[in-house]
């Protein structure tokens, strides 16, 4: 949009003239970033996230490289894989939450998030 090929204009440049148009950029301090689709899921660990606001509509940019997942997978899943600590892939406050809503034992609780890939919507259904 503004700049041509060769290496575009100076980023501070390019911020005050976005300025004087009315657009405030800031700087996401993102951990994650999920964009879901209804084949797959996306899924941008440590992305750099800007977000622009031009007069009122928000718009965010996310620039890292994503790795594709089933569909509906990321997420809450996402947190125990993330923790090396955790047995078998499985976030230990979700088994917590499962053993207070449903009353079933950590051991009973971990294996059914296990088979239900980290879902705790379907966790909890199966145990109640």
């Amino acid at each position: 949009m503004f700049g041509g090929g060769g290496g575009g204009l100076n980023p501070r440049k390019m911020e005050q003239m976005m300025k004087q148009m009315g657009i405030d950029v800031d700087d996401i301090d993102a951990e994650e970033v999920i964009i879901r689709t209804a084949d797959h899921d996306l899924v941008f660990t440590d992305p750099e996230v800007t977000k622009m606001d031009a007069r009122g509509q928000e718009t965010y940019q996310v620039i890292g490289t994503p790795e594709e997942r089933d569909s509906g997978s990321a997420g809450e899943l996402e947190a125990g894989e993330s923790d090396d600590d955790s047995a078998g892939g499985v976030d230990e406050d979700d088994v917590d939450l499962v053993v207070t809503r449903t009353g079933a034992s950590e051991e009973e609780a971990r294996q059914a998030l296990e088979d239900n890939d980290g879902d705790l919507a379907a966790t909890v259904a199966e145990l109640e």
